[in-house]
């Protein structure tokens, strides 16, 4: 385990350096989209019925904090490695690729839940929040980071340049989480639309997330487990496959 405990360290300590930009920063952002979407649509939006729409948007902006931040910690570590030539000392050892998967989606995981945490302790200053499922909000949000940990260690092995790595984020990652129903519920789009959204594993996230808040979602809440861990396991697989061979690591 020493092996696996140094790389998990060094992962912590590299985002922990520079808390200002990987903890404070987006904190702030989820902070702005609060304060601007909440009083422009406070009086105009009311989702659920008894919960103001500012107390629907705060689950929404804490999980969208925890995926968006997940995925930057383990795809920009392997990205800067590699460009850098630092990556070698990471191969070097007898790590196994149990290993490597599980420090880099661990940490991954730390940063996604530190940066949702706060966003949750400064968010809970505007609105007041119900807790009535908390086993579904800790389920939802340990596998919400674990699944965009995984996606961000995928796209850090396939990419060998920053550009490769943003078109990543820009054109997937970033359209899917906004498309989850952060903003709204599913039920307020067209038919069209809400069936598109029912592709999107990032809607069943949140949605089950929030669920763990009011004791309303526009799923089944066991449902969106099924669906969140067929797609965690999935990208695991996938992830330590490609780990295993070494793919665009070991030239």
């Amino acid at each position: 385990m020493t092996g696996f405990q140094t790389l998990f360290y060094k992962e912590i300590l590299r985002f922990w350096k520079v808390a200002t930009q990987t903890i404070t920063a987006p904190i702030v952002t989820a902070m702005l989209y609060l304060l601007i979407f909440g009083h422009v649509l406070e009086a105009h939006v009311q989702v659920y019925p008894d919960v103001r729409y500012t107390a629907f948007l705060v689950p929404g902006l804490v999980m969208m904090s925890v995926l968006q931040n997940a995925f930057a910690n383990s795809s920009s570590s392997l990205i800067q490695s590699k460009i850098t030539g630092n990556l070698v000392f990471v191969l070097l050892p007898p790590l196994s690729h149990w290993d490597l998967f599980a420090a880099y989606v661990l940490a991954a995981v730390v940063r996604g839940l530190a940066v949702g945490a706060g966003v949750f302790l400064i968010t809970t200053w505007f609105t007041d929040l119900s807790f009535f499922a908390p086993w579904w909000i800790a389920i939802f949000a340990l596998l919400g980071a674990s699944i965009l940990g995984t996606m961000g260690l995928i796209a850090g092995i396939w990419a060998e340049k920053f550009d490769q790595l943003a078109a990543f984020q820009n054109f997937l990652i970033m359209p899917a989480t906004f498309l989850s129903g952060v903003f709204y519920s599913i039920h307020s789009l067209p038919v069209f639309w809400q069936t598109v959204s029912h592709f999107n594993p990032f809607f069943y996230m949140i949605d089950g997330f929030r669920y763990g808040f009011f004791g309303k979602s526009d799923v089944d809440p066991l449902f969106s487990f099924f669906i969140v861990s067929v797609f965690f396991v999935l990208l695991a697989g996938f992830a330590i496959r490609m780990l295993k061979r070494g793919y665009k690591l070991r030239h």
